[in-house]
């Protein structure tokens, strides 16, 4: 594959389809929101947080760089707009002020919390320095690794495929749309998160559902957004027609 890492997984059985440096670690970039989320969807769960609880938004967060949601510095933000901007738009501002407010006023909690949750769902070979995945040294993950995050995530909240699935979000008149080309071109296609730094290119980690079959591919390190669309369609196509002709061998063994 023309790509640094990848890997890609029948959720639906377990197996592993393919794997390319599975294990070679490379910097997330916004793939980091996954996990961001993860603990936001967790919490609510939890009965810590809700949907319409107002955020602060901090000048901080306001200067944030990099993909953003139209945020004002000193608005209070509901929780679930701030989750459709960091899922969809790729939001940075929005996913520290969320770690402010989940962290008490430091976000460096809130990343520790991260860690803790990436250790626990058997992430042996990630660290994370902030919420949302911009440049940071040290801050590493791999193919594998975002594999076990994405199912893990998906496995507990498959209801956050309605919010991963939207092409667009607008919030303070501004529309932004969603990188993850493969929602408009391949079918079956629900989510997940895409991301870009230039130490690591293009990164993925994409899902399709086709009948009882769901697939997570995880593409790291692609040259540019073509790439890595490409690459990852080609992994879904192989995932789906061996899941077929694995039911069709099922089938006739079972006759």
């Amino acid at each position: 594959m023309n790509v640094k890492a990848a890997i890609l997984v029948n959720m639906t059985t377990g197996q592993v389809y393919y794997e390319h440096n599975p294990d070679k670690t490379i910097a997330p970039a916004s793939i980091t929101k996954l996990l961001t989320l993860y603990l936001v969807r967790e919490a609510m769960a939890q009965g810590r947080i809700a949907s319409n609880t107002p955020i602060p938004v901090s000048s901080r967060a306001v200067t944030t760089g990099g993909s953003r949601m139209s945020l004002k510095r000193g608005e209070k933000v509901p929780l679930d707009e701030l989750i459709k901007g960091i899922s969809v738009v790729s939001a940075n501002n929005a996913c520290v002020a969320v770690a402010e407010y989940m962290g008490n006023g430091d976000p460096s909690k809130f990343v520790s919390e991260m860690n803790a949750k990436a250790r626990k769902i058997g992430m042996t070979s990630s660290q994370f320095k902030n919420p949302n995945g911009l440049p940071a040294s040290g801050q590493l993950s791999t193919a594998r690794d975002i594999a076990k995050l994405s199912m893990s995530y998906l496995r507990t909240f498959p209801e956050s495929l309605t919010v991963h699935s939207l092409t667009t979000h607008t919030y303070h008149g501004a529309t932004h749309r969603n990188a993850n080309s493969l929602l408009r071109t391949y079918q079956g296609v629900d989510g997940l998160k895409t991301g870009f730094v230039c130490a690591s290119g293009y990164n993925i980690t994409a899902t399709a559902k086709r009948g009882n079959t769901r697939l997570v591919a995880v593409v790291l390190g692609a040259q540019n957004s073509g790439i890595r669309q490409r690459e990852t369609a080609k992994l879904l196509d192989y995932g789906f027609k061996r899941a077929a002709m694995e039911e069709n061998l099922g089938n006739r063994a079972a006759d």
